[in-house]
């Protein structure tokens, strides 16, 4: 979840997509906590099988493009990502801690 929020607060200052594909501070920031974020979920899935997180897979083919495929970065992509899906993420997070 640290890395969701993370993320959340380095685009706070972003306020559309043409703003972060100038900023490359931010890009590799955003780019290291999604890796994190990829990572920590593949792990999990090898604890808990029956884990029900909406899109785990694609999230982790993420993570490993961000680490193997780094050359083929889409930032369009990865903005939809950022600003859609990870609040989503967020909340099936929450809702399993709880």
């Amino acid at each position: 979840m640290m890395a969701i929020d993370l993320v959340q607060n380095f685009i706070a200052d972003t306020p559309n997509f043409d703003s972060y594909q100038s900023d490359f501070k931010t890009q590799s920031a955003v780019e290291r906590q999604l890796a994190i974020i990829g990572e920590a979920l593949n792990k999990l899935r090898q604890l808990e099988s029956d884990l029900s997180i909406k899109n785990d897979k694609q999230i982790i083919g993420l993570r490993n493009r961000l680490i193997h495929g780094y050359d083929s970065l889409d930032n369009s992509i990865l903005w939809v990502i950022i600003r859609r899906h990870l609040p989503e993420l967020k909340k099936e997070i929450q809702n399993l801690s709880n």
